[in-house]
């Protein structure tokens, strides 16, 4: 069973056993279809949840899930992460890619220049932030003027850097 992380569980929301998902790429409707997660604590500590209910609050989602009633239950899942079996994630549709996905993946120039791998995302307001890692780390927006092409088969993320970008 491969299983891939979805989101960050945040605190506790009101008194009926809601919680904050951050960083989840699914709509509400998306996680309700898969219904079934694994549950992992900051101290490796792993649960199985059902979900029973999804709703949006942006930036984040709310959840609820089966068993947890109330405020201490929901307390109890805080700061834990929500994973999910690779193959029930919904097909994201053409030209998107989850973030596990792109991980790993090695980052070149459009002339094919390596600049390194991709280690992280950081979510930003505008575009999210790619971490690379090569020869030195490069802090690189994917920007569609930047971000040129995924070619997931390949293994490849081709980008133009912006001007000044490496000197910084």
């Amino acid at each position: 069973m491969s299983l891939v992380r979805i989101g960050r569980v945040g605190r506790a929301h009101g008194l009926r056993g809601e919680l904050t998902l951050d960083s989840c790429p699914l709509e509400p409707g998306e996680l309700l279809e898969i219904r079934d997660f694994v549950w992992r604590g900051r101290r490796g500590e792993t649960r199985t949840l059902t979900l029973e209910a999804a709703r949006a609050a942006v930036p984040r989602m709310l959840a609820r899930f089966a068993g947890v009633a109330d405020r201490e239950g929901a307390v109890a899942l805080a700061s834990g992460e929500l994973w999910v079996e690779r193959e029930r994630l919904p097909d994201p549709g053409p030209g998107v890619a989850y973030t596990f996905q792109l991980l790993g993946l090695r980052v070149e120039t459009d002339e094919g220049r390596m600049l390194g791998t991709l280690e992280d995302i950081i979510q930003t307001g505008a575009h999210p932030v790619y971490v690379v890692r090569g020869e030195r780390e490069l802090m690189i927006p994917a920007a569609p003027e930047v971000l040129k092409r995924v070619d997931l088969a390949a293994g490849v993320i081709t980008v133009v850097l912006p001007a000044g970008l490496e000197d910084l």
